[in-house]
């Protein structure tokens, strides 16, 4: 994620589009220096309680979807790639005598033009949805660094809710997968519970995929692998690289403008001092700030009982994308506007850089809309799902 990266830069603007590179990238000794130079965060301390107006049930489902990760974990030894959520830990619709929320509108953050039109919100809510008549009802949601398929527990069950077909992806060393994240080396490692789920597919069978965060270069990674398998990609304020780009090229961007990000990071040598770091903590107390900024304090307690390390080799690893495969992909992305680990900007930087065909943008979310903004989150994903598709060339 953003926060992992900001601290490489070594003083030089990224270019946006750089000559490809090796698929796999070395961890080199300056990348290593610059781990080593920041030494470790403050000692970890749990966040201070917010006052929030959240309904009780919420509340409820937050902890139930903990107490089903600890389930899952035990009981399945946390070897599974896709893990289908329990419904019961989902976020559903009020019941008799509770209040419905409104729904917040969201718009495009980018100029009218042929190539990306402006929706205006009233198109994104009161429509009727008809799945069957889609190109594809499966979506695919891929989590991002430290996070895993319990994040989306609440956007699960709203897009169930309106007919798809939904699978969260537990990434290699994320949420129940059992992997040791501090031996992953390469993204091909990273993104293998995704791949060999796009694998067993079965022939003609296409995905929507939706990558967060770091989960936007691994559902790259796979665009480029299998492009006919699947029928658009969602960038949800995530890492959408360039050809010949790695997540430090992009984010180092970053790296001098935004202090909490580099207090957050906390370097893990398995390998010893005298070797690159080989995965990255953040530091619990500043999460909030961090990555949650918006979002109720149930879903900050999930959190911090559910994210894992992130694996430090694949933030090096430059991807190799072809307009032949990648480009043929139909591409959206959704900034968030109160994104702390992931700026604005930055998210700009990358569209501008390598254009979606939409761009949307969530007003009010932090870094994790399916937390801050999951029903808005919701209708774009459906608004995203109608759009028809069209050979890109």
């Amino acid at each position: 994620m953003g926060a992992l990266l900001s601290c490489f830069s070594d003083g030089e603007e990224t270019k946006r589009r750089l000559p490809p590179g090796r698929r796999r990238g070395g961890v080199t000794s300056s990348a290593m220096a610059a781990a080593g130079a920041l030494g470790s965060s403050e000692r970890w301390r749990r966040p201070g309680r917010k006052e929030m107006s959240e309904e009780a049930l919420i509340h409820e489902q937050a902890l139930a979807a903990a107490a089903a990760i600890v389930l899952q974990h035990n009981g399945s030894g946390g070897g599974a790639a896709a893990v289908p959520f329990d419904r019961s830990t989902s976020l559903r619709h009020p019941g008799p005598g509770q209040k419905k929320q409104a729904l917040p509108r969201s718009s495009s953050s980018r100029p009218r033009s042929l190539a990306d039109q402006v929706l205006q919100p009233q198109q994104l809510v009161n429509q009727e949805i008809k799945v069957d008549d889609l190109e594809t009802k499966n979506i695919v949601l891929v989590n991002g660094g430290g996070f895993g398929a319990w994040c989306w527990y609440k956007t699960i069950a709203l897009l169930e809710d309106s007919g798809f077909k939904v699978n969260a992806i537990d990434l290699a060393g994320s949420g129940i997968h059992s992997f040791d994240t501090n031996k992953i080396t390469s993204i091909s490692e990273y993104a293998d519970p995704l791949t060999s789920f796009l694998e067993n597919l079965s022939d003609g069978e296409k995905v929507i995929l939706v990558g967060h965060d770091f989960g936007g270069a691994c559902i790259s990674y796979v665009m480029e692998m299998f492009p006919h398998k699947v029928a658009k990609a969602v960038f949800l304020c995530a890492a959408m690289l360039t050809n010949g780009c790695s997540i430090l090229d992009m984010f180092s961007q970053q790296a001098d403008t935004n202090d909490l990000l580099r207090q957050a990071q906390m370097f893990v040598y398995s390998n010893g001092k005298d070797q690159p770091p080989t995965a990255i903590n953040l530091d619990k107390a500043l999460l909030k700030d961090l990555l949650f900024n918006q979002s109720p304090a149930k879903d900050v307690s999930l959190a911090l009982v559910s994210m894992r390390p992130i694996p430090f080799a694949p933030t090096l690893e430059k991807l190799s994308l072809s307009d032949e495969k990648y480009g043929s992909v139909q591409r959206f992305y959704i900034e968030t506007t109160e994104d702390n680990a992931i700026p604005l900007s930055l998210q700009q930087s990358m569209c501008e850089a390598n254009p979606p065909e939409k761009v949307f943008r969530l007003k009010g979310s932090d870094h994790s809309p399916f937390f801050s903004k999951p029903q808005a989150l919701h209708k774009l994903l459906v608004e995203i799902a109608r759009i028809p598709s069209t050979q890109v060339s």
